[in-house]
């Protein structure tokens, strides 16, 4: 994930939500934990969100996924 562009994912995670990591946002929403490896590298960078896993993210996509839980209650 490092050199695909993983640390732009997590500077994306914590410009938007405020937290770095181990870090959990005021709301108790959401909190961030960065792992060396989950292993999925042929869709490197990727993130899990509970049980869902997003790969092949550019920041844009990384906004999206981010957009997606904000708004769900």
């Amino acid at each position: 994930c490092h050199v695909k562009g993983a640390g732009r994912i997590g500077d994306t995670i914590q410009d938007r939500l405020g937290v770095g990591h181990a870090e959990t946002t005021e709301d108790l929403k959401f909190t961030a934990e960065y792992v060396a490896c989950i292993g999925a590298c042929g869709m490197a960078p990727v993130i899990m969100v509970n049980d869902d896993t997003y790969g092949s993210l550019t920041v844009q996509k990384m906004d999206e996924v981010i957009d997606k839980y904000v708004k769900m209650d």
